[in-house]
């Protein structure tokens, strides 16, 4: 099967073309090309994502970015067999870009498509590279729009166990960054200049919320207040704050993996490339006995090859979505399932 994946469903643009072969979580997916048109720079005075600049930027570049894609995968639109394309949850007018594009396309070559959410890709992510990962999972997404962790008992089989209260944990890098004067994004900054620092050196409060919840908005405002203090010593704070987010979501990820017993660990979205996060809970992981996988950091990231490959397996279910599928802001996994 013949796929090309789209994704807008924030500031990234990105189109995939994946041929894929197999069944169930063996199916090995073979990515014959992979585009990611980024926005960083539109976006990089404002210290955030402005959203009407992303949907604009979205219908600009959407479709000479598919066109690189079909041509770097050296394939035509009629060889395609489907198309997979991000519905929700996201910025609306973003996702509406790319919907309204992949219907369009599907329609006029009469060939079925899906609308996939974006969350679902993410946890899905770590099998482009390691075809096979056995269930149960416990799987964390940890981004700058979500932190949520999630028992996947099985494709498609997603138990929401608890997210964030506040900030996700990539916006709580952001605004930190931007406290300290280091700009946008925030999260791979930090990650660079904590290397240097003491993750021991400033005692920042600890998150204490219930079970499986998260929060960030604390941490955040106790480095406002170290803020007028810290220049000289910006280094140590990154370490610090960085020291203390990562302890936050390996406490609750692990205490899932605890109490339902799982033996595989999965981490994707943007902060999963965060090098101290990855480290120490490989670490622990290991200690207990457990299996980690994080996927390389450009599926880590928003990308098209992770939507291709959820909607694949849709597909080859024989489930399909409707051409009345809307844009959602917001969608809960429980409501997942190809046809939406």
């Amino acid at each position: 099967m013949l796929l090309l994946g789209i994704e807008t469903s924030c500031d990234e643009t990105a189109a995939a073309v994946l041929n894929l072969s197999g069944l169930g979580n063996r199916m090995r997916p073979k990515i014959l090309s992979d585009l990611v048109a980024s926005q960083e720079e539109i976006h990089l005075p404002y210290g955030g994502i402005v959203p009407e600049l992303a949907s604009r930027r979205h219908i600009e570049i959407l479709q000479p970015l598919v066109e690189q894609a079909l041509s770097k995968a050296k394939v035509g639109l009629t060889d395609l067999n489907a198309i997979a394309v991000t519905h929700a949850p996201g910025l609306v007018g973003s996702l509406l870009v790319g919907l309204s594009f992949a219907k369009s396309l599907a329609l006029g070559l009469n060939i079925p498509f899906v609308g996939v959410s974006h969350l679902e890709g993410h946890l899905n992510a770590p099998f482009l590279e390691n075809p096979g990962i056995p269930y149960p999972q416990i799987g964390l997404i940890v981004s700058g729009g979500h932190t949520a962790l999630y028992f996947i008992k099985g494709f498609g089989d997603y138990r929401f166990l608890g997210g964030t209260r506040d900030d996700a944990a990539g916006e709580a890098f952001d605004k930190v960054a931007k406290l300290l004067g280091l700009g946008y994004p925030g999260g791979p900054v930090i990650d660079k200049i904590a290397r240097e620092g003491d993750p021991t050196a400033i005692k920042l409060p600890r998150p204490k919320m219930p079970k499986y919840d998260f929060s960030f908005s604390g941490l955040k405002t106790a480095v406002k207040n170290l803020s007028h203090d810290a220049q000289r010593m910006t280094h140590d704070v990154c370490a610090s704050f960085q020291e203390t987010v990562a302890d936050h979501l390996i406490e609750k990820t692990m205490l899932a993996a605890k109490n339902y017993r799982c033996r595989v660990v999965v981490i994707t979205g943007g902060v999963a490339c965060n090098s101290r996060l990855k480290a120490k809970l490989g670490e622990i992981c290991r200690q207990t006995g457990r299996r980690l996988f994080v996927p390389s950091p450009r599926y880590c990231t928003d990308n098209a090859a992770m939507i291709a490959y959820t909607g694949g397996r849709y597909l080859l279910k024989g489930q399909s979505s409707p051409w009345s599928l809307n844009a959602l802001a917001n969608l809960d996994l429980n409501q997942v399932g190809g046809v939406v």
